[in-house]
């Protein structure tokens, strides 16, 4: 072989590894990657040692082109030249790549983007809805029904028998009622809350303390039903009644241990015994308060109770007292008559301790 070809195949073969070198930069900095779990120092060593070899890479491609027209002085043939240009080019394409690569690389340290999902902030409009939406379905009311005498007017003779009076009082009548038997009416009205499925009401006692009375409990899809009492606390003013069925909504217990003064509360109702599902809203105003209440016929001293400003009418004694979470944190129990807004709810971790052979 003539020494200028063997010369010229010896130039192309170096120009061939100045590309493949460069080339296997490109590939070693394509198999790069960053670890984003390092530390920013970590990141910018990397960062800086990729810069060095793209200087070098870049400074190889300007050798390579340096030596392709040196080979082309030489008189190679196009052909061998067009093959050192795809492989040029082949590099470049690499090179190309990679700087795309290094671009795309998220930043490490106080420069990183972190994608942090915000949870929504929830106004007091929107949350008391929510949580009336999720206590309503457990929340009954309670209707008090006696028998009474029923009355007739009847008009009789104010003297009676009397002989004496029978000629004067000829003719003069005067009317009086006299009982035709009995007949059952409505004598009362409150509220209770389903706390167990299969139909376990929790209210006050003074709602449901009449042993002489029946009580129907009308639930908040419309139905009524007939209702026994189980269970009477007249101390903490606290009763049980049931009612037959199963798989009833029921209202979720919270903890009025955790209370605070100022926290927003809500109170549902049978207000003044007509108007059911009666909602009221509030905070609470007081903790651990002694009060005095009476029931018309006797007077009951409850101690440690919740006061709020939420509106508790008569009819509201048995709702539930509700935090914006849709927990029931009391049972509504009194309010002051003619006060602006001062009712108390008896503390539902008190309602707990005394029931809790009934919620097993």
């Amino acid at each position: 072989m003539p020494l200028r070809t063997k010369f010229l195949f010896f130039a192309i073969i170096v120009g061939i590894l100045f590309a493949l070198t460069g080339l296997g930069f490109y590939l070693l900095l394509g198999i790069v990657e960053v670890d984003y779990n390092q530390f920013s120092a970590e990141y910018e060593k990397t960062k800086k040692e990729l810069s060095i070899l793209k200087e070098k890479n870049i400074e190889l491609e300007k050798k390579g082109q340096a030596f392709a027209e040196y080979l082309l002085a030489q008189g190679a043939t196009s052909k061998q030249l067009e093959e050192l240009k795809t492989k040029l080019d082949l590099a470049e394409k690499e090179r190309q790549e990679l700087s795309k690569k290094i671009q795309n690389q998220p930043k490490l340290g106080n420069e990183t983007k972190k994608n942090t999902i915000e949870k929504p902030q929830t106004s007091r409009e929107d949350q008391i809805p929510a949580a009336v939406a999720k206590i309503s379905p457990a929340v009954v009311s309670i209707v008090v029904s006696k028998d009474v005498p029923k009355l007739e007017v009847v008009y009789v003779d104010p003297f009676g028998d009397d002989p004496f009076f029978k000629d004067f009082s000829s003719g003069i009548r005067i009317p009086r009622y006299r009982q035709k038997g009995t007949e059952k009416q409505k004598v009362g009205a409150g509220t209770g809350f389903i706390i167990k499925q299969n139909g376990l009401i929790l209210t006050n006692k003074h709602v449901v303390g009449d042993t002489a009375a029946e009580y129907t409990v009308l639930l908040s899809d419309g139905s009524q039903k007939k209702a026994e009492v189980l269970y009477l606390d007249s101390e903490h003013d606290l009763a049980l009644i049931n009612i037959e069925g199963s798989g009833y909504k029921t209202v979720e217990l919270g903890n009025s241990d955790t209370l605070k003064l100022g926290q927003s509360v809500g109170a549902i109702g049978n207000a003044l015994g007509e108007y059911s599902n009666s909602v009221s809203v509030g905070i609470i105003s007081g903790l651990n308060r002694s009060i005095k209440a009476s029931t018309g016929k006797t007077i009951e001293e409850l101690n440690g109770v919740i006061q709020t400003d939420a509106a508790i009418n008569p009819g509201n004694s048995g709702g539930p007292l509700f935090t914006l979470d849709g927990k029931v944190i009391g049972v509504n129990v009194a309010t002051v008559v003619g006060s602006s807004n001062i009712s108390f709810s008896i503390p539902i971790n008190e309602a707990k301790e005394r029931i809790k052979s009934y919620l097993k």
